[in-house]
């Protein structure tokens, strides 16, 4: 029987794929009379860095000799319940007896961008921004704060293209970032170990998009291998 091979891109198509969609992203929604200019940008790039981590946990895997069929990237929900303590508190006997006549209905719809499960075990919850500032942090950290109520090992991740969190989180060729002032504060208030990955150099601004001719920034292949050693470690650990 011969043996199936998987599909995985290598690092070198990962980036000419950037190329080429970062690129034409303006064209494309120049071109597009159905749905709004920003849409299409943000949507082009949200789905672009989702792909990008995907493809990058596919090579992780690889390289750890995983069995693929142990891996599994499917985009499951998490149905995150009601603490029973905040029942309790509540003062209305109304408001008390409706909830709890009704508890298997209240629960909070949690689904990470990209899920990675390995042996059926949920390892890794990715977010994947196209840049980030420390406003957007903030939901972040809460939103793996309640993950992790439910998968309390999991890892969790932001991959993100460019950085607005300040500190040198966008120097990525630096062997180890301090991070930010803001970023660290914030942080320290949530019992999460968020990782979080830049992929282009430089910080974001927002008067230079880099799916402009101008401003555009190169992907480059020695960011990516660095994502994937993280990756390894996460889901190897």
């Amino acid at each position: 029987m011969k043996k199936i091979k998987r599909n995985i891109p290598t690092v070198n198509k990962l980036i000419k794929s950037y190329n080429i969609l970062v690129k034409g992203i303006e064209q494309e929604a120049n071109e597009n009379e159905e749905r709004a200019y920003g849409g299409i940008i943000r949507a082009s790039k949200g789905l672009l860095v989702e792909g990008i981590a995907r493809n990058l946990i596919r090579i992780a895997w690889q390289e750890l000799n995983g069995n693929p069929k142990s891996l599994s990237l499917e985009k499951k929900t998490v149905k995150i319940p009601i603490k029973p303590d905040y029942i309790n508190k509540i003062k209305s006997p109304e408001v008390k007896k409706f909830i709890s006549k009704n508890i298997k209905d209240f629960f909070y719809v949690y689904k990470a961008d990209v899920n990675v499960y390995i042996n059926n075990k949920f390892k890794v919850a990715i977010e994947c921004k196209t840049y980030t500032e420390n406003a957007m942090i903030k939901r972040i950290l809460v939103d793996f704060t309640l993950l992790k109520q439910v998968f309390p090992d999991v890892k969790c991740v932001l991959l993100q293209l460019e950085s607005q969190l300040g500190g040198d989180y966008s120097k990525i060729n630096k062997n180890i970032i301090l991070g930010s002032k803001q970023t660290h504060t914030l942080m320290s208030y949530f019992d999460v170990d968020l990782n979080i990955i830049t992929l282009l150099e430089g910080e974001r601004k927002v008067d230079q998009p880099i799916h402009k001719k101008s401003f555009f920034k190169e992907l480059k292949k020695e960011s990516l291998l660095k994502t994937i050693c993280v990756f390894k470690k996460l889901i190897a650990d």
